[in-house]
């Protein structure tokens, strides 16, 4: 039994079971009208990222397994791409796990990442976006954006981690509309 839990573990941290794992945090997701919870996280530098500095700026806070998995890599690396993108149009990108700051730190430099990852290694986070995995100590993958009210105007239950930034790209502009 103990060998197929680890065969499972394998599988969605390769991105390619999630649906069990967002199932089980789904009844306790955020939805949009909500406001979005307020957080104060380390990045990958070890500097304070306070929601409190957002006003006025809309943003996507994404949850994700674990640094440096398969499915992880390819959703960072889509927003490093599209980062430009979605400057241009005011949104700030937040990539949040349980992976500490030095976990962070090594994804972000051996990727590029240009944006910030933060380190929510109690789960405090994780649990206030109703993100937290039925997989002890890993977010499911699970996105939200956020308008410069701090209101949640997009929920993303479920992603494609390389389709993810372009489809946050056309939210915006259709909210914006």
């Amino acid at each position: 039994m103990t060998w197929i839990l680890a065969a499972i573990a394998l599988l969605a941290l390769a991105g390619g079971f999630f649906i069990w794992s967002q199932s089980a945090s789904a009844a306790k997701m955020l939805e949009v009208g909500n406001q979005a919870p307020a957080f104060s996280l380390p990045n990958q530098d070890g500097k304070a990222v306070d929601s409190a500095s957002l006003e006025g700026n809309w943003w996507v806070i994404y949850f994700y397994p674990k640094d440096d998995t398969p499915g992880c890599t390819k959703e960072a690396c889509a927003f490093r791409d599209h980062l430009d993108a979605l400057q241009a149009m005011g949104v700030r990108i937040f990539g949040v796990s349980f992976d500490d700051v030095a976990s962070h730190k090594a994804f972000a430099e051996k990727y590029h990442l240009n944006f910030d990852l933060l380190a929510d290694p109690e789960g405090k986070v994780v649990d206030a976006y109703g993100a937290r995995s039925v997989m002890p100590g890993f977010a499911s993958r699970v996105s939200y954006l956020v308008d410069g009210e701090g209101v949640i105007r997009k929920v993303y239950p479920s992603v494609s981690p390389s389709e993810h930034a372009a489809e946050i790209i056309d939210a915006v502009k259709a909210l914006r509309d």
